[in-house]
């Protein structure tokens, strides 16, 4: 029998962030140190994905957003590639009864036309299916790419002053957040990279400015609730300044 699940302090439960953004690295190199296939350690990060959606839930986060295949993966072995969307549409559709009991809502960011029909297909019906929900907003970042998601806002802001629609001067920060993905969702107050390695990865840079960032060693795979728990305990040890004093 499993014993208790690991709970937060109260300290913690006092300053939790609304709003956690993942970034789930590791998967190939937790397969690789165990003499398995790429794809082993991606289905194994699923597990992983399951538990710690679950768990966010039941902590109370609000936004839980999961950087799934960014817009450089593409570049990756076309059968890891493909293995993964398939994947993808597989568990899009297999998790909505766990999702929807719950009461998960799912939202997608990035280049969505980017994704094979099936996946496209697929993740609009789980979006569907799970709109009426008000807990934990699962946000899946797919074909996404921060720099992307800025050209594209730059884009549309531009358009609109050549139109005549907005004069330049009006142009600030609310401006180009309300021209993102996210423009929906508040920016995430954690931060969390796996595996150890201290890059960004083109993962919500506009969004992240203020954002507490804190990288741990842990493979994917291997990250569940009790890897939860503790990023959010640190994170309650810090003190949050937003360029104050």
């Amino acid at each position: 029998m499993s014993g208790p699940k690991a709970q937060l302090s109260p300290e913690a439960r006092e300053l939790l962030p609304m709003h956690v953004a993942v970034i789930m690295d590791g998967n190939g190199r937790w397969a690789k140190s165990r003499g398995l296939p790429r794809i082993e350690g991606h289905r194994r990060g699923v597990e992983s994905a399951r538990t710690i959606i679950r768990s966010a839930g039941e902590l109370g986060i609000k936004y839980l957003t999961l950087y799934t295949f960014s817009a450089e993966n593409w570049n990756r072995p076309q059968p890891e590639v493909e293995a993964i969307m398939k994947y993808l549409a597989y568990y899009l559709k297999k998790e909505v009864r766990d999702l929807n009991k719950n009461n998960v809502r799912l939202e997608a960011i990035g280049q969505i036309h980017r994704l094979p029909e099936a996946v496209r297909n697929q993740l609009e019906k789980s979006k569907a299916a799970l709109e009426g929900n008000n807990g934990l907003t699962l946000i899946l970042a797919l074909s996404y790419g921060s720099r992307a998601e800025i050209v594209d806002a730059t884009r549309a802001i531009a358009e609109k002053a050549k139109a005549g629609k907005l004069d330049p001067q009006e142009i600030d920060e609310q401006l180009i957040a309300d021209h993102l993905h996210t423009r929906h969702t508040p920016d995430p107050d954690l931060l969390i990279r796996t595996s150890g390695e201290m890059r960004l990865s083109n993962f919500l840079l506009w969004q992240i400015s203020y954002s507490e960032v804190l990288i741990t060693p842990t493979l994917w795979p291997d990250f569940r609730r009790q890897q939860l728990i503790e990023a959010i305990e640190e994170y309650a040890r810090r003190h949050r300044r937003f360029g104050l004093l």
